[in-house]
């Protein structure tokens, strides 16, 4: 693991959102969603590819709010730009737990 600074890792933009739309995604090279994620006004409505599919079904991710990385480039996963990074942890199966609030949270609020 290597180190960063205090300043590294202030130019990581952590905020929370709200998934208000999941829709699966056949394209992809392995199993995922497409997410898009409601971040607040100052951020606005992002979109995502999330391999959440062995834990979530999309009924239960809509208006679950989670913690995404918004400040990296965009990126092109098949046919689908992802916009922001949703975070979460794998498991030894392979499978990721997301990374969520425990409480409710204002969309857009920043980990600090």
């Amino acid at each position: 693991m290597s180190t960063i600074s205090w300043e590294q890792f202030e130019q990581v933009e952590i905020r929370t959102g709200t998934i208000i739309r999941a829709e699966k995604f056949p394209e992809a090279n392995k199993p995922a969603y497409k997410l898009w994620i409601d971040f607040g006004k100052e951020i606005g409505i992002k979109q995502s590819s999330a391999q959440i599919t062995d834990l979530y079904l999309i009924t239960e991710l809509i208006n679950k709010q989670v913690v995404g990385v918004v400040n990296f480039p965009p990126k092109k996963i098949g046919p689908f730009i992802s916009e922001c990074l949703i975070t979460g942890f794998h498991r030894d199966d392979g499978s990721v737990v997301l990374a969520v609030p425990d409480k409710n949270i204002p969309n857009g609020s920043k980990l600090s």
